[in-house]
């Protein structure tokens, strides 16, 4: 047995993937419940605690929410005049009514700050990786869907959401029970700038 494999955590943290194929299957309350009280468990610069969960599971609403994602991309990809124009692969699957951002999963959980800290962002994503490491624990998936982003800070989506006026969407994370797990992308070693001993 491995190092890894010998302590959980570890074991977490290399068994973490983008997961972007789901069972049909909604993740219980109780499970939830859980992850979000792990991501809270995340440093916080000052003891600050600045974030905020949405958790949806209605269906319609992700629906609306990926629409108004697709739109949004599509309007900016023809302004920028990036990769993302129209002709390209990504502009396609934009395009494609059928296409849902959130991959059909039953579950989004949207952190967000409550207020406009310096390090509030960092505290989110600080929550936001225990929010994945724990789902990985309770045998689930996750993805971070940034493409969400712009959509939930439309004024019709921060209402939907609870968002408060002084706080923003930080991370839209889908969380769902996997229909296959991808296997492992390589990574590059870490990049030592010094080692001053």
């Amino acid at each position: 047995m491995s190092q890894t494999e010998q302590h959980p955590v570890l074991a977490a943290i290399h068994r973490r993937r983008s997961v972007r194929s789901y069972l049909p299957q909604t993740v219980d309350r109780a499970t939830l419940e859980r992850i979000l009280d792990a991501a809270v468990q995340a440093p916080t610069a000052m003891h600050g605690e600045p974030w905020a969960f949405a958790v949806v599971q209605d269906r319609d609403l992700l629906q609306r929410l990926s629409e108004r994602a697709k739109a949004l991309f599509l309007d900016h990809a023809a302004e920028a005049g990036t990769p993302a124009a129209p002709g390209s692969e990504i502009h396609a699957m934009m395009s494609d009514p059928g296409f849902n951002i959130f991959y059909d999963v039953g579950t989004l959980v949207v952190i967000c700050r409550s207020t406009a800290s310096p390090y509030a962002d960092a505290d989110c994503w600080l929550a936001a990786e225990n929010l994945m490491l724990a789902a990985v624990a309770e045998g689930l998936g996750t993805c971070c869907i940034g493409l969400a982003l712009g959509a939930l800070e439309l004024d019709e989506s921060r209402r939907e959401l609870g968002i408060p006026d002084a706080g923003a969407a930080v991370a839209a994370i889908i969380v769902g029970v996997p229909r296959e797990v991808p296997p492992s992308s390589p990574r590059k070693p870490p990049q030592i700038l010094c080692w001053k001993e």
